[in-house]
């Protein structure tokens, strides 16, 4: 059920997006303002939780995108769905952005550093994130959704409150209450 919800809303976004696009290829200069300002607001929430240790750089990382939408804007078929369009572009402009730094990185570096190797497992994130998701099941959708779209995936309180139909009110009171059950929930568990 949630994922249809879900679903539904992502496809209401994908139409309104390509129809703001195919209005601005056709000359709609309004139009395609409004689609490079929303589709901003979904760059900065792709590469925010994808940034999560760099936030500085996302900002950069969505200009650098949104130019090359605007440069790339001829070669949309308009018969093809958007998303997949835009997401190969973010996602190549992700990638050339790791290959900058990963060089600049390597210079700075210590090439002998051997006590991090054991440092830190990736599967212990993976187990905190299964348990983070597990306790939120535990809590109603008015509290889950906002934590999940706003805390989790990192969107802001303006676009999970898009996404779930709810009010900016609604998706911070849900937050609160959320954060406080989930804090009993885990209070209760030592």
């Amino acid at each position: 059920m949630q994922r249809t919800i879900t679903q539904m809303r992502l496809n209401k976004t994908e139409s309104l997006l390509r129809e703001r696009l195919v209005s601005g290829l056709e000359g709609d200069e309004k139009a395609y303002l409004i689609f490079l300002k929303d589709l901003s607001t979904h760059l900065r929430a792709f590469f925010r939780k994808r940034l999560t240790q760099l936030p500085d750089e996302v900002e950069d990382l969505v200009q650098e995108t949104l130019l090359a939408i605007h440069n790339q804007r001829h070669t949309y078929d308009a018969g093809q769905p958007l998303t997949s369009w835009i997401h190969a572009i973010a996602k190549y402009k992700f990638v050339d952005f790791l290959r900058r730094r990963a060089g600049r990185e390597a210079l700075n570096d210590p090439l002998d550093d051997t006590s991090e190797l054991f440092a830190a497992s990736d599967s212990e994130a993976a187990d905190a994130r299964r348990d983070v998701l597990k306790m939120l099941d535990l809590l109603p959708e008015r509290q889950r959704l906002p934590i999940q779209h706003a805390k989790i995936e990192g969107l802001s309180i303006v676009e999970a409150a898009d996404i779930t139909g709810m009010s900016e009110s609604a998706i911070k009171v849900g937050i609160h209450r959320g954060l406080k059950a989930l804090a009993a929930i885990i209070g209760g568990l030592k």
